[in-house]
């Protein structure tokens, strides 16, 4: 009898709570309660609305790419090779935006650059305008707010490239006679290719699943579209919109990842970076100093904006430049109100579960696919890594298809309208995250130290309590920080499975800003946002 291949339970368990939800979401595009039909597919394809929608998240998703390159790519150069003033400190600032969960940030810049902001008023009352010089809504807005929140991959992973690029082929290609121009287009430009390449790739699935910005700048994507075709209770041209929206993100997947692939350098050497290399000029040094406050400035009054929201009482600041009082009682009614301390209270206790399910998923795999090398190990990886592929709506859609149907014969409970579907969604979602850390952090494990341990008759739970979970503790650290923080201000997946009884923070800020309880809204976000950062200060000790 041949041996049982290890990891088939994992695999199973990873096809089941992944790819079985959107094949069956697929599968309902072409099936109707009369059997087999194309009648769906037909309807969307005659109806240009949806094609306009769909057009708009592709386009959106490629100027989000472009955008953010071109603000984080030179920033990452900055901060990586250039000594002066206050870098380490603007180093970090930079990277600020990273800890604004979605939704929090839309509302920021709306607090900030709206019709009713900060920035306008002040236009209207140094210019004497008679009504606001703009407004913030449409493709215009929502790649403001995709360029500033989603530049920090561009970044961070310039700025880690660049720390890999070995000092000694700069100086090849100088001794060879290039120039700076030459040396950065036949030297430094290749071998960032495939930080730039996974730059590019994170932020155009990214954007191409983003709700949040179009949704409250009035911009039709298709994932807003999806939203808002199940609310008028069209669900299965929603399923057949989630389908459209489903190929696209694997077509983009998988042609951004073949051309990463096909043009990715790669090059040995000492690994020694060059030295950053310090402004001999004061006036460049100060001036780079300058204008790297004056930007890390303006990264942070989103965060500020927020802040001074939250401080003002309801109905208070109404046409007046700036908010004539301030209260912390936004924050006690958070606090002591039952109603309003419940959505904080769900969206913790839903984030920690679904963190620890991802991270016991991620040790799963890495011990599978790293130490013990399981036969299943291809698939395994690829599983893992499937989740960052789907848009949040065509996940919450395809969850809300299977579980919504008991037939535990095929694998279906009801789940949609419990407790158990948004923990579950959150989960799915952020397998990818943890994994990509902790299967990183395997692979940094030497061995000798597992074989040590079974040596001394340590049983292999007893080595992984003692010995493996230890060392993989930064890695652990840091991929639940991320986990849990983006599960916290998760809003897309949540506005299709929540209800009343689970509703998290982002809906409650949804909530409030429908009220005009401008307030309340910053409150949450507030608060949103310095547990996100706390997180994140506790994963990556920093």
């Amino acid at each position: 009898m041949t041996k049982r291949p290890r990891g088939v339970l994992l695999t199973l368990l990873l096809v089941w709570a992944v790819v079985y939800p959107v094949s069956l979401v697929m599968l309902d595009s072409v099936h109707g309660r009369a059997g087999w039909t194309l009648q769906h597919l037909q309807a969307f394809v005659r109806e240009p609305t949806e094609w306009i929608a769909l057009w708009n998240s592709v386009w959106i998703a490629v100027a989000s790419v472009v955008l953010a390159g071109i603000v984080g790519v030179p920033l990452g150069f900055l901060f990586e090779r250039l000594r002066f003033p206050g870098r380490r400190i603007l180093g970090a600032l930079v990277a600020l935006p990273a800890v604004l969960p979605p939704l929090v940030g839309v509302i920021a810049f709306l607090f900030l650059y709206g019709e009713s902001g900060f920035v306008p008023r002040a236009i209207v009352t140094v210019f004497r305008l008679d009504e606001s010089p703009w407004r913030l809504q449409g493709a215009g807005a929502v790649l403001l707010v995709h360029a500033y929140s989603m530049y920090v991959y561009f970044y961070l992973f310039t700025r880690a490239g660049l720390a890999k690029i070995d000092s000694s082929m700069i100086e090849a290609a100088h001794s060879l006679g290039c120039g700076t121009l030459a040396t950065f287009r036949r030297v430094t430009l290749p071998l960032l290719r495939p930080q730039l390449a996974a730059a590019a790739l994170l932020t155009f699935m990214t954007a191409l699943g983003s709700f949040s910005a179009p949704y409250i700048y009035n911009f039709r994507t298709m994932s807003v579209q999806i939203v808002t075709t199940k609310l008028f209770g069209n669900m299965q041209m929603a399923v057949v919109e989630t389908t459209a929206l489903a190929v696209v993100a694997l077509a983009g997947l998988m042609l951004l990842k073949g051309r990463a692939g096909a043009r990715s350098v790669v090059a040995l050497g000492k690994g020694t970076a060059p030295s950053a290399r310090t402004l001999s000029q004061p006036v460049a040094r100060w001036g780079a100093a300058v204008l790297g406050w004056v930007f890390g400035i303006v990264l942070l009054l989103p965060h500020l904006t927020l802040v001074v929201m939250s401080l003002v009482p309801l109905g208070t600041w109404t046409t007046q430049l700036v908010p004539p009082s301030y209260t912390l009682a936004n924050f006690g009614a958070l606090l002591t109100e039952p109603e309003r301390l419940r959505p904080l209270v769900n969206s913790l206790w839903m984030a920690a579960a679904a963190t620890l399910g991802a991270l016991a998923t991620a040790l799963w795999a890495g011990r599978l696919v790293v130490q013990r090398r399981a036969s299943l190990r291809s698939a395994i990886e690829t599983l893992v890594s499937v989740p960052w592929a789907v848009p949040g709506t065509v996940l919450a859609i395809a969850l809300a298809t299977a579980f919504s149907v008991n037939a535990p014969w095929v694998g279906r409970w009801v789940f949609l309208g419990t407790a158990l579907i948004l923990p579950l969604a959150y989960l799915v979602r952020n397998i990818p995250i943890a994994a990509g850390s902790v299967l990183a952090g395997f692979r940094q494990l030497d061995p000798s130290l597992d074989e040590a341990a079974a040596s001394l008759g340590a049983s292999r739970w007893r080595t992984l309590r003692l010995v493996t979970i230890p060392l993989l503790r930064p890695a652990i650290l840091a991929g639940g920080a991320l986990a849990f923080a983006t599960a916290l201000g998760d809003f897309v997946t949540s506005i299709v499975l929540y209800t009343f009884e689970t509703r998290p923070i982002s809906i409650e800020i949804l909530a409030a800003l429908r009220a005009f309880d401008v307030g309340t809204a910053a409150a949450y976000g507030v608060v949103l946002m310095l547990i996100s950062a706390g997180a994140m200060v506790v994963g990556t000790r920093r």
